[in-house]
């Protein structure tokens, strides 16, 4: 993937399981190509949205697999390297550029929260692993690790990084990218409630969550502000946001695949530890999402042809 075709919106999907648990591969391909025919621009799988954590090697193989044969070369498919292991990173990303993945992010390993020198060789050691174009995810909320603009500048010594997630919550940290780095890496906001701030302070596209319910509005959001309708981005923006903010709590999986539920276009079945929302919880989640359907902005959506991914 060429560093070029790192921009637009690129849903982070969630992963449908059945009811049994076991993962849902045709829900799965029609609602990667559902995403698409809204015009996103790329699918990221085994993200933490996914549940990767859950999902076994196999399992991560066959996902990507079928995202691939679904979209094939409509948009890159981009798979999310992450696990307990250096090995296991680098063995799951050779295996993605096998399946036809177009790209990769590298994730910070899961539990160990080591000094820079140590993640500064996981993540060259992920990124060497393939010749596939590489997004950082720099997630310290979530993984522990801090990646700053100085350490990021150290790791594009490596060709084929092109892009970086930002997904610390700080937009300073995207025009502090941006103004060291200049043109030589792409900048995604990585958080929901980010995006238009992020995009107005030089950011290349957005790693979206929401986007797996209402990628239209998704879409429409990163347009306007990519082409400098401020205020009609923020009269979106204003609707979305109550929305967009689920994607930044602990239980942000569930929250999404709820709205997916609701929607139409998923469900809201995770994967232990994960349980679903405590009924009065789900409750209120539902009517914030009602109010804001009742005022939904007019925005060309398309359904899907077969909802449920619960079978």
């Amino acid at each position: 993937m060429k560093k070029a075709q790192w921009t637009g919106v690129f849903p982070a999907i969630t992963t449908p399981f059945k009811r049994d648990l076991t993962v849902d591969h045709d829900f799965l391909a029609r609602h990667v190509a559902w995403l698409v025919d809204h015009d996103c621009t790329g699918i990221v799988a085994l993200g933490s949205l996914g549940e990767s954590a859950t999902l076994a090697f196999e399992e991560k193989v066959e996902i990507l697999e079928t995202c691939v044969a679904s979209v094939g070369t409509r948009v890159p498919v981009v798979a999310g390297i992450a696990g307990l292991s250096t090995s296991e990173c680098v063995a799951l990303a050779r295996r993605a550029a096998g399946a036809g993945c177009d790209g990769i992010m590298a994730l910070p390993p899961y539990v160990h929260k080591g000094p820079w020198s140590e993640m500064r060789a996981h993540f060259s050691a992920v990124i060497d692993a393939t010749d596939l174009s590489c997004m950082l995810y720099n997630n310290p909320i979530a993984y522990g690790t801090d990646v700053n603009p100085d350490q990021l500048e150290e790791l594009t010594r490596h060709e084929n990084l092109h892009a970086v997630k930002e997904s610390s919550g700080d937009v300073r940290r995207v025009t502090a990218v941006v103004a060291r780095l200049g043109q030589r890496l792409n900048v995604f906001a990585g958080m929901d409630d980010m995006i238009v701030e992020a995009m107005v302070m030089g950011a290349s596209g957005w790693i979206a969550g929401l986007v797996n319910a209402l990628p239209a509005e998704s879409v429409e959001l990163v347009r306007l502000a990519r082409i400098g309708k401020i205020k009609e981005a923020r009269a979106l923006y204003d609707w979305f946001l109550p929305l967009l903010r689920l994607d930044t709590v602990p239980e942000f999986v569930q929250y999404i695949k709820l709205v997916q539920q609701e929607m139409g276009c998923g469900s809201a079945t995770v994967r232990p530890p994960r349980l679903e929302l405590e009924p009065s919880v789900a409750a209120e989640t539902r009517a914030l999402l009602q109010r804001h359907i009742l005022t939904r902005p007019t925005v060309e959506s398309r359904p899907m042809a077969v909802a449920s991914a619960a079978s």
